[in-house]
């Protein structure tokens, strides 16, 4: 779907949905219907990852965009009716079950019997539908013995035609048409290329080719619509039935579902994101220079004019009696104390937060002279490196006391080119994507690494030996873009050496590559917040998303509906984060780390993650709800949601998924969006 709307749609692109009435990040799942499209030559064909390469330059319409896969959760939490369920292998399986414990008691043996089927073949329906599909002859099979409604591989689009004139009319153009059979079913059809025939195979999205000016169907469309229509029967009479699925039913004697009774309109939203967070202009230290810095702010500019005249905070050494704006006096080590003053006459306020004669509010800094030239020179020989062609500060401080960081900080993270926030962190955003369950494979990182940090099981309970094994993703542990793994080794290198040479202490990452980083520590902060949540890194993807626990996400109050978050290594938010670098304004302490939350309790967080299902499978019975379009709150007794396991153990793990994906970092990285750089561009395509 996202490589035939031409890359427009990525993995975490943002897509406002007409059903059930709210947005969310899509993510590819290969295992639904993929789209069908009609090419330049008439035919029509699916489109798979196989074959696209080859037909994308030949696409002229597409009939059909695919499957789209939306949780019983989220129309849960909406309060919304159920639309009724496309006819999808999980809900075949679940109709072949039902057959098995209705009519044979549950015997495995005498039902695959009953079919032709060896047990192997028809367990392999039941624990796997999506890789074990009936060929034709045994889903015909299984439908006349077991009564299961005929396997959705062979069902078209039946109730799209709309009307059973339409039907009947498409079957008389079988009649006359040329049809080739192997054995017991048709293999080949050829007929006249007539336009209302061409429309209602197109309606009904069955794959077919134009050939010498003439329809050519063949393989298993060939046997659907032969045996659906009737070819080789001529009693048929379709004037009691009131729907084209009755007609087909009594046709074929078998019941067919409808494979598509609801169809979603969706449009784009913002796109993914995953991008180093940097202030408008870039910052490298929170340091003050005016207008000595020209626009840029540059400290190295400042500094040929040797001193800057800025508001600064007024610290006092009560030993030296010196003022200064470092929190220890670089002469006698003592700590330095806050002092107060008036703003208009400059008065110092001992007692009071009011001058008493200038009726005014004293305020912690005033405008002065600082030789910014000297603080740099003394930084760059603290640190034994030499000044960088560019330091960018900021014009002015915007913290209620005017506390500038040291430049030291400034001069290193120029070094391995990295931007401050606001608040002293630095930031790396990334779109928010839901994830449960992960191969190692999929995630790039070793078998052993992982049995060491906890991974020892798959999710069927075996031993952890192989990178295609399917584990079940830790609550507080994430999957970060390769890009934020990138910027991230960067940090740590600047954590380090500060560690080294401004605090005297040893280096705590010691990282050599973007590995090194797997079983570290981060934090996670949604922008419209003050808490931090602690997360693991436990691997990496190309895609520009943050894949975590929907409870992770959902404890930082977010959903995936598009939003983006940022990432701060756990060390840098400690070390480097002060309350007294934000903004004074209203509105300064949001989007600030101002506590962090070392472990998730479900209890705690949003109710939207309390209605995530985490079934392995839906039962039969639901899929008979949303035909009747049951309220979803009326259903929720039979879906197994996380709010059902709050206070167990089971609330943290057992948690299973309905439909799998070969690849979680399948589907197109990059929106086609981002890449045009004018709206006409965007619009054209």
């Amino acid at each position: 779907t996202m490589l035939v709307l031409q890359g427009f749609i990525a993995v975490g692109t943002q897509l406002r949905l007409e059903l059930p009435g709210k947005g969310g990040i899509v993510v590819p799942v290969d295992s639904l219907e993929p789209p069908i499209v009609r090419l330049r030559d008439g035919s029509v064909i699916k489109v798979t990852l196989e074959n696209f390469a080859k037909v994308k330059d030949q696409i002229d319409k597409i009939l059909f965009l695919g499957d789209i896969l939306i949780s019983f959760g989220d129309f849960l939490y909406q309060g919304k009716t159920l639309a009724p369920a496309g006819y999808a292998e999980e809900w075949w399986a679940e109709d072949l079950r039902k057959a098995i414990s209705t009519n044979f008691n549950g015997d495995l043996e005498k039902a695959a019997g009953h079919a032709r089927l060896t047990a192997v073949r028809l367990q392999g329906f039941l624990e796997n539908p999506f890789v074990n599909k009936p060929i034709f002859a045994e889903a015909i099979n299984l439908s006349v013995k077991l009564g299961v409604p005929l396997h959705p591989a062979f069902t078209p689009f039946w109730s799209s035609l709309g009307s059973v004139e339409k039907l009947n009319s498409l079957r008389l153009w079988l009649v006359k048409s040329s049809v080739e059979y192997d054995g017991e079913y048709a293999s080949r059809i050829v007929g006249e290329n007539v336009e209302e025939v061409k429309q209602a195979l197109e309606t009904l999205c069955l794959p077919h080719r134009i050939l010498d000016g003439k329809i050519v169907i063949e393989g298993d469309e060939a046997r659907v619509l032969a045996f659906c229509l009737g070819h080789r029967r001529f009693d048929v009479d379709f004037s009691d039935c009131e729907t084209v699925l009755d007609a087909v039913k009594k046709v074929t004697g078998i019941v067919v579902r409808d494979k598509a009774p609801t169809f979603v309109g969706a449009r784009m939203g913002r796109p993914e994101k995953a991008k180093r967070r940097e202030m408008k202009p870039l910052v490298h230290v929170l340091f003050p220079v005016g207008l000595a810095g020209g626009s840029q702010r540059d400290i190295i500019e400042a500094c040929k004019n040797g001193s800057v005249f800025v508001e600064v905070v007024r610290l006092k050494c009560p030993n030296c009696s010196g003022y200064m704006f470092r929190s220890k006096c670089p002469v006698c080590g003592s700590e330095t104390v806050l002092e107060l003053v008036c703003p208009r006459c400059g008065r110092t306020l001992n007692e009071g937060k009011t001058c008493p004669v200038c009726k005014v509010s004293a305020v912690p800094f005033g405008r002065r002279q600082i030789d910014v030239k000297r603080l740099l020179e003394e930084a760059c020989s603290n640190l034994g490196v030499s000044a960088p062609r560019i330091l960018k500060g900021v014009k002015g401080l915007t913290n209620e006391a005017k506390i500038p960081e040291i430049l030291e900080k400034g001069v290193l993270r120029a070094k391995y080119d990295l931007s401050v926030y606001k608040d002293g962190t630095i930031r790396f955003d990334a779109t928010n994507a839901p994830l449960t369950h992960f191969k190692p494979s999929e995630i790039g990182v070793s078998v052993d690494k992982l049995v060491k940090l906890g991974y020892r099981h798959d999710i069927y309970g075996e031993p952890l030996t192989s990178p295609e094994q399917v584990c079940e993703l830790k609550v507080q542990d994430v999957v970060i873009p390769v890009k934020c793994a990138g910027y991230f080794v960067r940090v740590a290198n600047f954590l380090d050496e500060l560690l080294e040479k401004v605090y005297g202490l040893p280096p705590f990452y010691n990282i050599g590559s973007v590995e090194d980083l797997v079983g570290h520590l981060v934090v996670g902060l949604a922008p419209h917040t003050s808490v931090g949540i602690l997360g693991r890194i436990i691997g990496f993807t190309n895609l520009n998303v943050c894949y975590a626990h929907p409870l992770w996400h959902s404890a930082k109050r977010r959903d995936c509906d598009g939003d983006e978050d940022t990432l701060m290594l756990a060390l840098d938010t400690l070390l480097n984060f002060s309350r007294k670098f934000l903004p004074a304004q209203i509105g300064g302490i949001m989007d600030a780390p101002l506590l962090v939350v070392p472990v998730v309790n479900p209890k705690d967080v949003q109710r939207q993650a309390h209605d995530f299902d985490v079934a392995r499978a839906y039962p039969l019975e639901f899929y008979e709800k949303t035909l009747e379009k049951a309220e979803a709150k009326h259903v929720s007794s039979i879906i197994d949601l996380i709010e059902h396991r709050l206070g167990t153990e089971a609330q943290y793990e057992g948690f299973h998924f309905t439909v799998p994906v070969s690849n979680i970092n399948l589907g197109v990285e990059e929106s086609a969006y981002k890449r045009f750089k004018t709206m006409i561009d965007k619009l054209n395509g």
